[in-house]
């Protein structure tokens, strides 16, 4: 088990079968539809994709987020050190 610094954020990420996703440490859902989800959470952007996604449950207020449907991959990005990122970043704040 890793043990957490004080200050440092935390965030859990729990999925199920690959058909519910539950995060902590939500500050805001930037975009999404049925294939892409692009949260903004404490760790940085984390990008899911899948098949059939939408939104079980959603409290900012606490920083959670339930999604269901087919999960195919998760990520973070880190726009630093990917140029494709930098690009996606673009289309998403023009």
């Amino acid at each position: 088990m890793v043990e957490q610094s004080k200050g440092q954020k935390r965030q859990e990420v729990k999925m199920l079968n690959r058909k519910l996703l539950e995060i902590t440490g939500v500050l805001n859902v930037e975009s999404f539809d049925s294939e892409e989800f692009l949260l903004d959470t404490d760790l940085g952007f984390l990008m899911i994709k899948g098949q059939n996604l939408h939104i079980k449950h959603l409290n900012l207020e606490q920083n959670l987020v339930a999604i269901e449907g087919y999960v195919h991959s998760l990520a973070y990005l880190d726009a630093n050190t990917s140029t494709k990122t930098k690009g996606l970043f673009g289309k998403l704040f023009k």
